[in-house]
């Protein structure tokens, strides 16, 4: 069996198309079918059947993933590792676009600083990745989880409520009626939308975002009021608790069973949980 084929073999599993994992790895598709062709030719199975919309694994395919994921971690702890006197790697982090770009990234600078073995890609988007295809290590995410074969742990409950500037809380106490920051048509199923919608059926909304960073930045403007993380919401807004107020949501941090104890995805699946414990109240109150 040649290493390399199994690197291209993740590549795509991840990926699920010749062209993207091509892009990934800096080569052409051609390259990329040629190494899973000659991986499926070493071990006598296939590992993905062709459709139109992508490649998908095989009940083969996904047994040898999960293997084929170990061994490239292993390959890549050792060889961030010389050195430094730990297991290094890279660690792919997915997270809620709230917290990756409104709270994260300093706390992770303070990760790194302590690791210098341990590389990190921060995935904050509306993508929903899968674990168990090693498209990312850690997860986390809103809302109790579904997939029993993963690591979950509750970390803390994410208070919501609606804010607005000082301005438009004079407003609304005066008898005006509220603008709404929205939610945008791709977001429209998230929990704080379908809340929003039901309670106030006929708010005029006056401007609509898929996430909390360009909302609360919009609510800054002064466009209106939204629902917003009460870590997102700095000091220049007010929580208007003269209004129904949305309910908490729950955080939860999701990880692969076969993480070691040194492993660089456990190490950060730790200090994830110690810095969501001592910030507690930020999200909370």
């Amino acid at each position: 069996m040649d290493w390399e084929d199994v690197r291209f073999f993740l590549a795509l599993a991840r990926h699920g198309s010749l062209s993207a994992a091509a892009r990934a790895l800096g080569v052409n598709h051609a390259t990329v079918s040629r190494r899973v062709a000659g991986l499926e030719a070493s071990l006598g199975q296939t590992l993905f059947e062709r459709r139109p919309d992508g490649y998908r694994l095989t009940e083969a395919g996904e047994q040898a993933l999960a293997q084929a994921g170990a061994m490239a971690e292993a390959a890549e702890g050792l060889r961030r590792g010389q050195g430094h006197g730990e297991a290094g790697g890279l660690v792919r982090l997915t997270a809620i676009q709230s917290l990756g770009e409104g709270f994260l990234p300093p706390h992770l600078a303070e990760f790194l600083r302590a690791h210098p073995a341990i590389d990190l890609e921060l995935i904050s988007d509306s993508r929903s990745l899968s674990l168990a295809r090693f498209e990312a290590d850690i997860a986390l995410r809103l809302g109790r989880p579904s997939d029993g074969e993963l690591v979950a742990k509750r970390l803390i409950s994410v208070g919501m409520g609606l804010y607005g500037t000082s301005d438009w809380r004079d407003r609304l106490l005066a008898g005006e009626a509220p603008r709404f920051i929205g939610f945008d048509e791709a977001s429209a199923h998230l929990p704080e939308a379908v809340w929003l919608t039901r309670q106030f059926p006929q708010g005029r909304v006056t401007f609509r975002a898929g996430g909390y960073v360009a909302q609360g930045q919009a609510v800054q403007l002064g466009l209106g009021i939204a629902v917003l993380p009460h870590f997102l919401a700095g000091p220049d807004l007010c929580r208007l608790d003269f209004l129904p107020q949305p309910p908490s949501r729950e955080l939860w941090l999701l990880r692969r069973g076969d993480a070691t104890p040194t492993s660089p995805a456990r190490k950060l699946a730790i200090f994830l949980e110690d810095l969501f414990r001592h910030h507690r109240s930020r999200f909370e109150e």
